[in-house]
């Protein structure tokens, strides 16, 4: 992948991708059977954004860093970019910007021992924390039973962090794992999608796409595609080896930590009096015992005898 700053293919293909999406109908222009493209044309979205052909033409071919934010949110609007979709245009626009083009790394930041009291303490909700990369850099012990087939695969660093992507596109158990694994590896690509738009000079971001593009022709087919997602919640199912069947709700949300680091904490819980929360609660009580049991013995000091 290259993910280089400015990098025009990147928003070439993406305003391309969204044209194609749009049919004369959609942007409410008459249509004609006489059509080469089966989305709008070039000089098509320029009259919707209110720009000459010739200036979304170059738009198009990725000369955007110079360009008005108003400009940008006319594009978008003719564009039907969704919110995800529009923050994903302007993260290009502003790395593609001259004085945007000094390299800066952006640090990894370690998980304060505040948030790592915060999901031990949620014992009735499975609670981990995710990097931008979908790195699993903390979580609870609910977590670590609930997502055991991803933290025992042979997917996992050299630290034995799990990463969500890499589970998900190169364990084969994945597949049985997630019971919705197409829908899991579309909304996957596309929040890679929107990270690579905020930090398009993450090394260890776009070593992670290439590696999932030579290895996975699933990952390449939804990286084509271009969607974009920063926000993902919903119902997640999944079948767990040891209790089954689960189907639960899961909410993800932001963990302010210093720096540019993004970090979310995504948080899987039960319908109250479901099938689902009993077996949640199963775990549960599993996890808290094998967390028990690795925890050391502390015995009391005893006073010295004469």
């Amino acid at each position: 992948m290259d993910q280089q700053p400015g990098n025009r293919g990147e928003i070439r293909d993406f305003l391309a991708s969204r044209r194609a999406k749009i049919t004369p109908a959609d942007a409410g222009l008459p249509t004609s059977a006489r059509r080469r493209v089966a989305g709008l044309r070039r000089e098509e979205v320029a009259v919707l954004a209110g720009v000459s052909t010739e200036w979304y033409t170059r738009l198009e071919k990725g000369h955007i860093g110079g360009v008005s934010e108003d400009v940008l949110d006319a594009v978008a609007r003719a564009l039907h970019l969704d919110d995800d979709e529009r923050t994903y245009l302007f993260d290009l626009a502003r790395s593609s910007r001259p004085d945007s083009r000094t390299p800066s790394r952006r640090r990894d930041v370690e998980v304060p021992p505040r948030v790592q009291w915060l999901l031990d303490s949620m014992t009735m909700s499975s609670a981990f924390v995710r990097n931008g990369r979908m790195d699993v850099v903390a979580s609870n012990p609910l977590a670590r039973a609930l997502l055991t087939p991803m933290f025992d695969s042979a997917t996992v660093d050299k630290r034995g962090r799990p990463n969500v992507a890499r589970y998900i596109f190169l364990d084969p158990g994945a597949h049985h794992f997630f019971v919705d694994w197409d829908a899991a590896t579309i909304a996957t690509a596309a929040l890679l999608r929107a990270e690579a738009g905020r930090e398009p000079r993450d090394r260890p971001l776009r070593e992670l796409v290439g590696e999932l593009s030579t290895l996975s022709p699933e990952f390449r087919n939804r990286w084509a595609a271009h969607d974009v997602l920063i926000r993902h919640d919903g119902i997640k199912r999944l079948q767990h080896p040891d209790v089954g069947h689960l189907e639960l709700t899961f909410q993800s949300l932001d963990l302010p930590l210093p720096g540019r680091a993004v970090h979310d904490l995504v948080i899987y819980t039960a319908e109250p009096g479901s099938t689902s929360e009993d077996r949640l609660k199963l775990l549960a009580s599993w996890a808290a015992t094998q967390s028990r049991t690795a925890q050391p013995t502390h015995h009391s000091a005893q006073p010295d005898t004469l």
